[in-house]
């Protein structure tokens, strides 16, 4: 399923942040996302998932097609780890939490409550939610934070078994994954004008740079 992106504008609260965004992204590829801080990465990717509409542009892909993972692990800290992982899977409507658990070794910690998970731990458990939501596009938010080597070589394999599977990835990170159907976007280019001016709050309807 080909993730489609069309001079989009994107605007986090009153102020726009990029412009005329435009790029592809084909079953069994990810796309990198590179800038720098507050260049509009997360802003971009919240877009993508729906959560913040855009000014301008279109987005194009099949409905229910996009699973999103941001900064905060988004766990329910007073479950354990298998039963948020199942709280999860009801809600996508899929029921196996075996690949999960597997990719991210969380069987250790299977019956441990999330609140009393290491920060790494909850990371993992945070991204073992994507094996259940068998949605093919997955858009992920600097998703190694708080992993060790160790993890962020387990989440680059489950990203790989992904793409394999002919799903895609669009990532924010400045870690290289070693992904070999990675390429990278540098979304510099679609800053806004007021925000390249230095201005955080510039004219929330301004223009691309040229």
């Amino acid at each position: 399923m080909t993730l489609l992106v069309t001079d989009l504008a994107c605007a986090r609260g009153p102020a726009q942040v990029l412009a005329n965004v435009s790029f592809s992204v084909e079953p069994g590829e990810a796309l990198i996302l590179r800038g720098p801080n507050g260049a509009g990465k997360t802003t971009l990717l919240r877009t993508l998932a729906g959560l913040t509409p855009p000014l301008a542009g279109m987005i194009t892909h099949s409905d229910g097609a996009i699973a999103y993972a941001a900064h905060a692990d988004g766990l329910k800290t007073q479950l354990t780890v298998t039963e948020n992982l199942g709280f999860w899977a009801g809600v996508f409507g899929t029921s196996d939490l075996a690949p999960a658990i597997e990719a991210f070794d969380l069987a250790p910690l299977a019956h441990r409550r999330a609140a009393e998970l290491s920060a790494g731990q909850k990371r993992r458990l945070s991204l073992a939610r994507l094996l259940v939501t068998d949605r093919p596009i997955w858009c992920l938010d600097e998703p190694t934070v708080s992993l060790d080597a160790e993890n962020t070589a387990r989440f680059a394999a489950a990203v790989e078994a992904h793409l394999g599977r002919g799903g895609s990835a669009v990532i924010a990170t400045h870690i290289d994954l070693g992904l070999p159907n990675g390429r990278t976007l540098d979304i510099t280019p679609f800053i806004a004008r007021g925000l390249a001016q230095g201005d955080p709050f510039g004219d929330a309807y301004s223009e691309a740079l040229p």
